[in-house]
C-alpha cells in the first residue's frame, strides 16, 4: 500500500497530470489535474516508476470498467457485484474503496475520454505487456459478470485492445478464457474446460501444453506482475489466476499421464 500512502502524501499525485491525474483528482477531491514538471527532487516518480504505475493502474481500472459497464446503457447488479468482488479481494481500506467508488463514477458519465485515459495508461506503464493484460482480463471479467457480452461492450473490448498493442484474436483468445469459466457460461465437460483455461486445442502435443502453462504462469506470476506495478491490492487477483491456471494443467496432465 505503499503507492497509496505516497499519493496521499501529495507528491505522486500532482506528477500525474493528463486524464489519469484529473479522474484521481476528482475522486479524492484534490487539483491533480495540472501536474508539475520533473525535476531531479521527483525523479523517482517518473513515469515506470513502480509507485506510479501501481496509482495508474488502479485509477485506469476502476474508471474504465465503470465505462464498460455503463457502455450498453445501463449497469447490472451483476456488475457492480463483480466490482465489488474486485474491490473486496483487493481489501481496500475505506478510504481506498470511496475512491473506487469514484472512478467507477466517472468513468459512467458521458463523455469519459477512453481514449486518452489508455494512452497515459499505457505511457506510465512502459508497454509491460503482461501488466496491460491483466488490466485487460479484469475489464473483460467486469463485461462479462452478468454470463453475456453485448454488441456494444465487444466493440468497446476490442477498440481498447487494439489501442493497447492487442490483436482481434489476442482479444478474442481472452474472451473466450473469460467465458469458458464465467458465470452463466455453458458448461462444458471439465476436461475441455481445462484445456479451455489454457487456450489451447486438445489435439496439442505434450510439449505445446508444457509451454503454454509455463508462459501463462509466467505471464500472471503475482510477484513479478506486483513488481512491475500492479498494486499490492490486487495480488489476490492474480494469485486466483495463477491457481485456475495450475488446476487446469493438473486435470491435463492427469488425464494424459504427463510426468
Amino acid at each position: 500500500m505503499a503507492w497509496w500512502g505516497t499519493l496521499l502524501g501529495g507528491t505522486l499525485g500532482y506528477m500525474f497530470g493528463g486524464p489519469l491525474g484529473a479522474l484521481l483528482g476528482a475522486a479524492l477531491g484534490r487539483n491533480f489535474d495540472r501536474g508539475i514538471k520533473l525535476t531531479d527532487r521527483h525523479a523517482d516518480f517518473g513515469p515506470g516508476q513502480q509507485e506510479r504505475v501501481q496509482a495508474a493502474f488502479f485509477t485506469a481500472t476502476f474508471s474504465v470498467m465503470g465505462h464498460i459497464a455503463k457502455s450498453d446503457g445501463k449497469v447490472t447488479p451483476d456488475e457492480i457485484a463483480a466490482t465489488e468482488s474486485i474491490m473486496a479481494r483487493m481489501q481496500l481500506d475505506e478510504r481506498q474503496r470511496k475512491a473506487a467508488i469514484s472512478l467507477f463514477n466517472e468513468g459512467k458519465k458521458a463523455g469519459f475520454p477512453l481514449h486518452d485515459v489508455l494512452k497515459q495508461f499505457l505511457h506510465e506503464c512502459h508497454r509491460r505487456r503482461n501488466l496491460v493484460q491483466m488490466f485487460l482480463e479484469i475489464q473483460i471479467a467486469t463485461a462479462m459478470a452478468d454470463g453475456r457480452l453485448d454488441a456494444a461492450e465487444r466493440r468497446i473490448l476490442l477498440s481498447m485492445g487494439g489501442q493497447l498493442g492487442f490483436t482481434p484474436a489476442d482479444i478474442e483468445q481472452l474472451l473466450h478464457l473469460a467465458g469458458s469459466a464465467g458465470p452463466g457460461a455453458p458448461r462444458s465437460p471439465p476436461l475441455a474446460e481445462a484445456y479451455a483455461m489454457l487456450g489451447i486445442d486438445s489435439t496439442a502435443d505434450d510439449a505445446t501444453v508444457k509451454k503454454t502453462y509455463r508462459r501463462m504462469m509466467n505471464q500472471h506470476h503475482p510477484d513479478k506482475l506486483i513488481a512491475k506495478g500492479l498494486p499490492e491490492e490486487m495480488i489476490q487477483v492474480a494469485t486466483e489466476k495463477t491457481q485456475q491456471i495450475k488446476a487446469a494443467y493438473e486435470q491435463i496432465k492427469a488425464a494424459r499421464k504427463i510426468k
